[in-house]
């Protein structure tokens, strides 16, 4: 089977055409999928598709759209739709923290069918419960590849994304911060939790070209995409950060494979601290020669 629901235009009048919120909707998913698993509806005639109400240019994710030959779009269904339906007794599918936190993880993933993928295993899953237990399940499996490339974005965010602060936007005596960040998968909203724990009490605003995130004391906010124009530029606290991560670099613990794994070039462009990186691995070389040599 296909996964990728975008990969033919010749789209069946058959299919079930499930609409989702956002890129990352897992609760709208899982909402969707345990209809559909009541009703038994099989992999193979369900099309998942997602708005990008966001995007600061918004492709077409969306190839069940109108044409010639008719349309589809009016009998697509969002989950809300679904659960209006009316349903036969069935047990509901249950699953362990562990699984759904993959499933959600895997969700964030940018892949095109990973949420036919993840229907797909469910539904099986449905059907032979011993697949639970099974770890080398070719489905499962690459639920978890997606999902662990999705974790590591997560984590690589978490690390990278660095504030400024913008002049003029003070409120109540404090500015708001603001950072600019490229995500590959769809995680700024799973990721933003870390940075509202960690910045309480500082107003903050996270800029991606799929979506923004601001946080106003009181809650996360959704807004549209931007461009990296829009962030702000270098500060004068800036230089200050820049000194301080010159002084305590220590060119004796310099692992360069470890550092580039770790900190992949691809997220130089929008550190700070990169356009010191070259000059100081450079010039570690030549101070760890000397103290051998003495």
């Amino acid at each position: 089977m296909d996964t990728n629901p975008e990969s033919s235009s010749a789209v069946s009048r058959d299919f079930l055409v499930i609409e989702l919120a956002q890129p990352d909707d897992f609760d709208g998913f899982r909402q969707a999928a345990r209809v559909l698993l009541a009703l038994n509806a099989e992999p193979h005639a369900v099309r998942w598709r997602f708005c990008q109400p966001l995007a600061r240019q918004m492709p077409t994710q969306d190839l069940f759209a109108a044409d010639e030959a008719g349309s589809v779009v009016g009998r697509a269904l969002t989950p809300g739709a679904l659960d209006q339906l009316p349903l036969p007794p069935t047990q509901p599918l249950r699953l362990g923290k562990s699984q759904l936190s993959t499933l959600r993880l895997a969700c964030c993933h940018n892949l095109a069918g990973r949420f036919a993928l993840c229907y797909r295993w469910l539904h099986r899953l449905q059907s032979d419960h011993r697949l639970r237990l099974d770890a080398l399940d070719s489905d499962w499996r690459e639920i978890e590849r997606l999902a662990k490339a999705a974790g590591r974005e997560i984590h690589k965010m978490h690390a990278f994304v660095r504030f400024r602060p913008v002049p003029g936007t003070e409120a109540e005596g404090q500015a708001m911060q603001i950072a600019w960040f490229e995500p590959e998968h769809h995680v700024l909203r799973a990721a933003s939790g870390f940075f509202r724990r960690r910045f309480p009490n500082m107003r903050w605003a996270i800029l991606t070209p799929q979506c923004s995130v601001y946080w106003d004391l009181e809650q996360l906010l959704l807004a549209p995409g931007s461009t990296a124009d829009q962030a702000p530029g270098p500060d004068a606290g800036e230089q200050l950060w820049l000194t301080y991560y010159r002084s305590t670099f220590n060119p004796a613990r310099l692992k360069e494979q470890a550092m580039q794994r770790e900190m992949p070039r691809k997220y130089w462009k929008n550190l700070p601290e990169a356009v010191l990186i070259s000059e100081l691995v450079a010039g570690a070389r030549g101070r760890t020669q000397r103290m051998l040599q003495t």
